[in-house]
């Protein structure tokens, strides 16, 4: 329950009281400064509480927007102001001190909310301020005010502001004209059920799971729903999100399982395709692998992009400028979104490749779509990395070295001996290099020293701060050569199994990779050292995946992978489950381009 607190004159066929009823507040009276003040302490310190001038004229969205919105400790609309548990303890001293000097009585040309909000920002406060567009919130200060308020709120339907506002503000030309047109409307039929986001999300992944085991039957039949299916995948998927929106019913739960599982649907889905093709005695476990690993490294590209400029000084170039102004051309807006291939155009080529064609052909498809938007967006990102010239914060440097994934051999060597390798950049692209080649002589034993190598140079490459212009590449360089070896390594191994197994594996540790970005973003922090040590890093697992290789026959090998993927899964996801469920992290709801 939360508690709202009116102040100021009541005026009379005001529907403020029903309102904010209506958005699961217990209301209660203030009949001045000092009872309001009196009535928060009261409030028992697990409730949200809200200060709301008893004149308030507005639209119920405004106020939902203003006084629910579960991310912020501190939040207001003109005319009211809340605070969650957190924010407690501020708002009870701005009262007080607001009381004490203005002699504990409510004016009626003051409105205590507003006061309230302007001592929190001269301390500082962090008061969140949601963007009301055309609704309308004020406290009039006179009967003419009022009337004119009133008609304002007349004007604009409140009901078209909400369900337009549910959807996100960036999507791709998919989404935006193909599915968010009805799927608001599906977003608000469940909110009117009272479902949760959180099930919506689930519904999604299990609509996923049974379009890749539609695709794994290997009929056409199969290929058609599974298609099919893969779009209602996807409109629940965007449903979620324009659910949390409408309601807003933000969660740390919520935006992870989202996040988790966007990812966990298609890789389940090349899966499905990989089994499907099989049947048909068509083998592409090998695409699908490498479909994985390509859309893995570009969202590591994109995120450790973001997070190493996104608080950095002087965060200029004349690239980002040419940028903004392409924006400025509505049409070149549609077609760089397309060219990216965000989530829903790549999920619709997928459907309708998979309905149309083969599995090999929707792979190469999906491989050459990916490789051009790869290559797009990280020569775009290098370019203004090259040309801005800006100040990598200590956090954002530290956050780079998270999503590194260095393991203790990388930490041991590095504490060993100190080799001039050049930059943290050059070091890892030297170990990459050197380990590229080894995979590549046919020698047995070559790859074990190769991996050797990169495990000396990933420790080199943290010996540094990562605070080059360019040293955000070090993470995804890291996971296509950690990937990559397990790819080559599979595929030489020439038996029934290995890609399926080494599919697994990578499947394990790219979940492990996609935690660790999203604890980051939520501002959690990097997982638990003892799970990176448990699991190895990224140079201890290449090590260990090349001394296999080396040792073992082809068919112990594919086991050996299938035992590690099980270990690698089993650690990773019970530590994930465990942290997310019970974590204190703020929920982070992604507004940006889709992934």
């Amino acid at each position: 329950m939360s508690t709202a607190i009116l102040t100021g004159q009541p005026v009379p066929g005001s529907s403020i009281e029903g309102d904010l009823r209506s958005l699961g507040f217990d209301v209660r009276v203030a009949v001045d400064a000092a009872d309001a003040e009196r009535l928060v302490a009261e409030v028992p310190c697990e409730q949200r509480v809200a200060l709301v001038d008893a004149r308030f004229v507005g639209h119920a969205h405004a106020l939902r927007l203003g006084l629910t919105d579960p991310r912020f400790r501190l939040a207001a609309v003109p005319g009211a102001l809340t605070a969650q548990p957190e924010g407690r303890a501020t708002l009870t001293r701005a009262l007080a001190r607001e009381n004490s000097a203005g002699g504990g009585t409510v004016l009626a040309v003051d409105s205590l909310p507003d006061r309230i909000v302007t001592a929190l920002a001269d301390d500082a406060a962090e008061v969140y301020r949601p963007d009301l567009g055309s609704l309308v919130a004020a406290v009039p200060a006179d009967p003419q005010a009022r009337n004119e308020a009133r008609q304002a709120v007349a004007d604009v339907d409140d009901e078209a502001v909400r369900l337009k506002s549910a959807v996100k503000s960036r999507d791709g030309f998919f989404t935006t004209h193909f599915i968010s047109p009805y799927s608001r409307y599906l977003a608000r039929w469940c909110a009117r059920r009272g479902l949760t986001p959180n099930q919506v999300t689930t519904a999604s992944l299990i609509t996923a799971l049974i379009a890749a085991a539609c695709a794994a039957t290997g009929t056409r039949g199969g290929f058609i729903a599974a298609g099919v299916l893969l779009i209602a995948s996807f409109v629940l998927d965007c449903t979620d999100g324009q659910l949390a929106r409408y309601s807003l019913q933000y969660s740390t739960l919520g935006a992870w399982l989202d996040a988790t599982f966007d990812r966990a649907k298609e890789y389940a889905y090349y899966a499905g395709l990989a089994l499907g093709a099989a049947r048909g005695g068509d083998d592409v476990w090998a695409l699908a692998l490498g479909a994985m690993i390509l859309q893995t490294c570009r969202h590591v590209v994109d995120f450790s992009f973001n997070e190493a400029n996104h608080d950095a000084t002087a965060n200029t170039s004349p690239t980002a400028a040419l940028s903004d102004k392409l924006d400025s051309v509505g049409w070149t807006v549609w077609v760089r979104r397309m060219i990216v291939l965000p989530i829903g155009e790549r999920w619709a080529m997928i459907a309708v490749l998979t309905a149309a064609t083969t599995p090999r052909i929707t792979f190469y498809a999906l491989l050459i779509g990916c490789a051009f938007a790869a290559t797009y967006t990280t020569a775009g990102r290098v370019l203004r990395s090259l040309t801005r010239k800006a100040q990598r914060t200590d956090r954002a440097a530290q956050a780079l070295v998270d999503l590194a994934d260095n393991g203790p051999a990388a930490g041991l060597l590095a504490r060993v001996a100190h080799v001039p390798l050049g930059g943290p950049l050059v070091a890892a692209v030297g170990g990459i290099v050197v380990l590229a080649v080894a995979l590549f002589s046919g020698v047995t034993w070559a790859p074990v020293a190769g991996a050797f190598v990169y495990a000396v140079a990933a420790g080199q490459t943290l010996y540094r701060p990562l605070k080059g212009a360019l040293d955000w590449l070090v993470p995804p360089l890291f996971r296509a050569a950690e990937y990559g070896t397990v790819l080559i390594l599979a595929a030489a191994a020439d038996v029934n199994g290995a890609l399926p197994a080494a599919f697994g594996l990578v499947a394990a540790v790219a979940y492990h990779h996609y935690d660790t970005v999203y604890r980051i973003r939520g501002n959690a922090g990097a997982p638990p050292a003892w799970l990176v040590r448990a699991i190895g890093g990224h140079e201890g697992r290449t090590l260990l995946v090349t001394v296999l290789a080396a040792l073992l026959t082809a068919s112990q090998f594919t086991v050996a992978l299938t035992v590690l993927a099980v270990a690698v899964a089993l650690l990773v996801l019970v530590e994930s489950i465990r942290f997310w469920v019970s974590a204190g992290a703020p929920a982070v709801h992604d507004e940006g381009e889709p992934a």
